[in-house]
């Protein structure tokens, strides 16, 4: 058996040259060159473009931010939402799918609980409706994480900060456009 995987393994490898598949007139990414992907938006006209901002005037008469392709949810909300949460650890985030997951979080001075959040932009516009967050909460009991309770104004208070930080974020874009 171990013969035959040696054999196997030996039998994927050459000494052949191998052709380039990179065209020879390539010059690098950016370069302008044929073949070089930062000239072909596979996405469309806005996929170069962070978050949907900043896409043009397109995105004035929409007024929501998160038009195009760029993401799935509102460019404000998510980065409000990512802004907002930012002093715990990332775990995972999906701007297509409009989920925020973090890592549990200790906050400094206080060893025996820990916090995770989960935040979903809902909406691609910027509506009150359209992020909603859960907080997870567990504290050391013998050793043990055990779920305890979380306030309800605990939840709302930073749903409203990322309804504000968006807004934020939007008024300072429409005011230097």
């Amino acid at each position: 058996m171990a013969l035959l995987t040696v054999l196997a393994i030996a039998g994927c490898s050459s000494d052949a040259v191998k052709p380039n598949p990179t065209p020879a007139e390539f010059n690098g990414l950016g370069s302008g060159s044929p073949g070089d992907p930062s000239t072909t938006r596979m996405g469309g006209s806005d996929s170069g473009t962070i978050f949907g901002i900043g896409k043009g005037p397109k995105d004035k008469d929409q007024g929501t931010g998160g038009g195009g392709s760029g993401i799935g949810v509102n460019a404000f909300l998510w980065r409000g939402a990512l802004d907002t949460i930012s002093f715990m650890p990332l775990a995972s985030a999906d701007p297509f799918g409009g989920v925020i997951i973090t890592d549990w979080y200790t906050p400094p001075g206080t060893s025996g609980e820990r916090f995770k959040a989960t935040v979903y932009i809902l909406s691609r516009d910027l509506r009150s409706d359209g992020v909603r967050v859960n907080i997870y909460r567990q504290v050391l009991q013998n050793g043990q994480w055990v779920d305890a309770t979380v306030a309800d104004s605990t939840v709302g208070d930073i749903e409203n900060k990322v309804l504000a930080r968006a807004r934020h974020m939007r008024e300072q874009l429409q005011t230097s456009s």
